[in-house]
């Protein structure tokens, strides 16, 4: 679904340049577990693909049990890095303390929420966010169910609901922006904190409606209308490069992050993943369809990087 890219040569001089230059020590053997935010996923999943051409002896896996599952495991030390598309909650904080687990939260891309409706869909051009949060507050549920309901002109036909599970980043944010409370939605809809079977609902439903990164929007033009969206500022927006960046695409746009276990980043493979990780991030982000950070947000990320990796022991291979 999303690009294959080839960055073996940077990978290996980034991998180089981590363990000192030499040739030997490039060769490194372990396992790295990331799981977490289905829409963090494409980018983990590609950057992983790259990693394990160059380096055979990591075994990379990348999960995708959305950002509320990943944090489940990545608290327990059950994965080394988790994908999230929010910042960690104040009760995942406490799990973690209080199974010794420290980590630090990196910010590697941009995305903007895409709303989307099936191509047959002739009659949605645009949608406020008073109308969205119309659709999706939890008193909508059993009420609306038409799209007239949204705006008499419409026609008197159902409306079909596609979101994220209540376990993904992407619900607590788009509730908290659009029904005004994290959590606060309608439970009648397909709920999935897979994204592709989002698209694929939507994709096959003419009354379909849904929302989800923009990447999954951007690999399925040909299957999705994206629908532009009012702030209440009279312009209509669609997420694009410069519109998450300018923040014009308001409220729906929002920061991705990895969150890296400190006991694994003292693991020499793990440490060459993710300086890579921030090393091509900017390129990778944009290919996949995200959006890049400022170039002084990529340093200020490095920088906590090697500070944090500089405190750690490091384990021998």
């Amino acid at each position: 679904m999303f690009k294959k890219l080839n960055y073996s040569a940077v990978l290996a001089t980034v991998i180089l340049a981590s363990c000192g230059g030499g040739a030997k020590e490039s060769k490194l053997t372990g396992t790295i577990a990331i799981d977490g935010s289905s829409t963090v996923f494409p980018i983990s999943e590609a950057m992983a693909e790259e990693f394990r051409a160059v380096q055979p002896g990591v075994d990379v896996t990348v999960g995708e049990s959305g950002t509320g599952g990943g944090f489940k495991k990545f608290t327990r030390s059950e994965i080394d890095i988790c994908d999230a598309s929010r910042p960690i909650k104040d009760s995942e904080m406490k799990d973690a303390a209080a199974n010794n687990v420290n980590y630090l939260e990196l910010e590697i891309a941009y995305d903007g929420l895409a709303v989307v409706v099936n191509p047959q869909n002739t009659w949605v051009d645009k949608l406020t966010v008073s109308e969205l949060k119309m659709i999706w507050e939890p008193a909508a549920q059993n009420t609306i169910k038409m799209w007239n309901q949204i705006r008499p002109e419409w026609p008197a036909e159902e409306i079909h609901l596609y979101g994220a599970g209540t376990a993904s980043g992407t619900y607590d944010y788009f509730t908290e922006e659009i029904c005004g409370e994290k959590g606060a939605s309608r439970g009648d809809y397909t709920a999935s904190e897979n994204d592709n079977q989002l698209v694929t609902g939507v994709a096959g439903d003419k009354g379909g409606l849904g929302y989800f990164g923009m990447a999954y929007y951007e690999n399925n033009k040909d299957k999705l209308k994206i629908v532009p969206i009012d702030n209440g500022s009279g312009n209509a927006v669609i997420p694009t490069n410069e519109t998450v960046l300018n923040k014009s695409y308001s409220p729906l746009s929002r920061p991705l992050y990895i969150y890296i276990n400190l006991n694994a980043l003292s693991k020499p493979e793990v440490k060459a993943f993710i300086d890579f990780y921030l090393e091509q991030a900017a390129t990778l982000s944009k290919e996949v369809g995200y959006v890049p950070c400022e170039q002084q947000i990529y340093d200020a990320q490095k920088q906590k990087l090697q500070e944090s990796a500089a405190s750690l022991p490091t384990e021998k291979k």
